[in-house]
């Protein structure tokens, strides 16, 4: 039998990792994302069939293009990883509206968009997979001046609401919270991550293997490795106030090092 699975924010990082996974697990695949030429290379280096959408999220026609994908009837979509996503080298105080709009369409409104275009399918067929990654920054008000967490913390309890209301009808849906991920993501919003130690840094290929093995065991939210464990269990139960004083921002504290 045919499954497709489609992956947003394909091109790097997490993105990539998921498209490797799922081709090795026999899925087609949909690869989404706004670099054409890099798409075409990663689709000519698995070995199952894969489409390639060009799509921008963060704008209404992108969504649009990767809605009707998901909603076509003669194609259906098995597994939807809403991966693509950003986040800003600048504190709240020196961004600007343009910009955090921009930020909350592509990690908050896409992933809204895309997950409602693709559940009522999944219920109709009585089978399917969503998988929304979220971060580990979204359990506490962790970077000062970041509007980062606030958003990853919408993903990670929207998934859990909705896999609640589709898990009686076959349909699994899960947050994948991880912590510092090697991938490109840092490097394009210009975050300096020199200083981060190096125990702190987790493999994309082993998150997404862990996601998953959660996702098949049921889990609505998974956060891959246990020293991240551990850090989220401290900030969902230390005080809010040590929580604060603990927390660091890599970027510098308000006001400063700004870009």
């Amino acid at each position: 039998m045919t499954r497709t699975a489609l992956v947003t924010g394909a091109t790097a990082g997490i993105g990539a990792a998921f498209a490797r996974q799922l081709a090795a697990e026999g899925y087609e695949l949909v690869l989404a994302a706004r670099g054409e030429e890099r798409l075409t290379a990663l689709a000519a280096e698995l070995t199952v069939p894969v489409e390639v959408l060009v799509a921008d999220l963060a704008t209404a026609e992108g969504c649009d293009a990767v809605a009707a994908r998901l909603t076509d009837p003669a194609r259906p979509v098995e597994m939807l990883v809403n991966n693509a996503g950003r986040s800003l080298n600048r504190s709240f105080l020196h961004s600007s509206v343009e910009l955090e709009e921009e930020l909350l369409r592509l990690n908050v409104h896409a992933v809204m968009r895309l997950t409602l275009a693709a559940l009522p399918g999944m219920v109709e067929r009585g089978r399917g997979d969503v998988v929304n990654v979220s971060s580990a920054s979204g359990f506490a008000a962790l970077m000062p001046g970041s509007t980062y967490p606030a958003g990853k913390a919408w993903v990670t309890n929207f998934s859990e609401s909705q896999a609640q209301l589709v898990r009686p009808m076959g349909v699994r849906v899960m947050a994948l919270c991880p912590g510092y991920t090697r991938t490109e993501f840092h490097e394009r919003a210009g975050i300096d991550m020199s200083k981060t130690p190096a125990w702190m840094w987790l493999d994309a290929g082993a998150v997404v293997r862990a996601g998953l093995k959660d996702l098949r065991r049921g889990r609505m939210v998974s956060v891959p490795d246990w020293k991240y464990k551990l850090a989220v269990f401290g900030m969902r139960h230390a005080p809010r106030g040590l929580v604060h004083r603990v927390s660091q921002d890599t970027r510098g504290r308000i006001g400063h090092q700004e870009r």
